[in-house]
């Protein structure tokens, strides 16, 4: 049971400093449907702490810590896109964001449990905390490059914020791998089966692939092809970015490849729209040439 209280030595002063957030957030008037669900969660976890720890399981813990950092920062990254990224303060508070967001990752490793990190959190909180950092960055590079005064100061800021931003995207699309299709199983599907066997197990998985098409078309457009170079990373102290800036031409090119084929493939006639994405892959195509 000595990682039951590892877990619960590691996550005290988390759940205080997540209580002073919440407490914060809720006196300036706060209401969200997910600032209650993440208050909830919260006193739960705390009574689960005050508990034998024997009675106290590392992951069921640690689980419930990544839903309320999930909730509580979904409130505050709502208020962000709602008063538009406010250009004073609003990079240090996407950084902030990605820092809380990256929390759970860090205490499963403080913990040492003796079981792989997505084993206890589970693949699904991994792919959305990933998913969340990389569409925060998105949404944030989306409004500034409009900034042209911000982008002309900043190009190296943006330029770190797109290749983060790809960077969470391509891990959150990493953790799991596309279905070996095997000739003793059967689909009665066959789109189904192409799907699953490309990797596109949500819609998510395929905004996260235009999202990163996009972010790389305008990392293209406003700060040009550079030599692979050390990029400082928007999530201080992590090392679990690689720190080559990337290659924006080849990956978007990759991606919105991939993107296109599924949705005029499987997904035709479902609502998914490749007009942007092919126009993208043009210029990708272009600049290459």
């Amino acid at each position: 049971m000595a990682e039951a209280a590892s877990a619960v030595s590691a996550l005290r002063p988390r759940l205080a400093a997540l209580g002073r957030r919440l407490a914060a957030l809720k006196g300036a008037g706060g209401d969200d449907t997910f600032l209650v669900n993440g208050s909830a969660t919260l006193e739960k976890l705390k009574d689960l702490c005050k508990e034998e720890k024997e009675k106290a399981y590392p992951s069921k813990l640690l689980q419930l810590y990544t839903q309320a950092v999930l909730d509580i920062t979904y409130f505050e990254e709502n208020q962000l896109v709602d008063e538009d990224f406010p250009e004073d303060y609003s990079l240090q508070k996407v950084k902030e964001l990605i820092c809380i967001l990256s929390e759970p990752e860090d205490l499963v490793k403080e913990c040492n449990i003796n079981e792989e990190p997505t084993s206890i959190l589970g693949t699904e909180l991994f792919e959305c905390l990933y998913w969340r950092k990389g569409a925060l960055l998105y949404m944030y590079c989306h409004t500034v490059k409009e900034r042209s005064e911000w982008l002309r100061e900043n190009i190296g800021v943006f330029e770190k914020c797109l290749n983060d931003g790809v960077h969470y995207l391509m891990k959150m699309l990493s953790f799991r791998c596309p279905l070996q299709l095997d000739e003793d199983v059967s689909f009665q599907d066959k789109d189904t089966a192409r799907l699953l066997s490309e990797g596109i197990f949500s819609d998510t998985r395929l905004l996260a692939m235009m999202y990163s098409g996009e972010m790389c078309y305008w990392g293209l457009k406003h700060c040009g092809e550079r030599k692979q170079k050390s990029l400082e990373t928007t999530d201080p102290g992590s090392s679990r970015l690689q720190s080559a800036a990337l290659d924006f031409r080849e990956v978007g090119k990759n991606v919105l490849t991939k993107y296109v084929a599924v949705c005029e493939g499987p997904l035709k006639g479902q609502g998914w729209n490749t007009t942007s994405a092919k126009q993208m892959l043009c210029c990708f195509r272009k600049s290459h040439n």
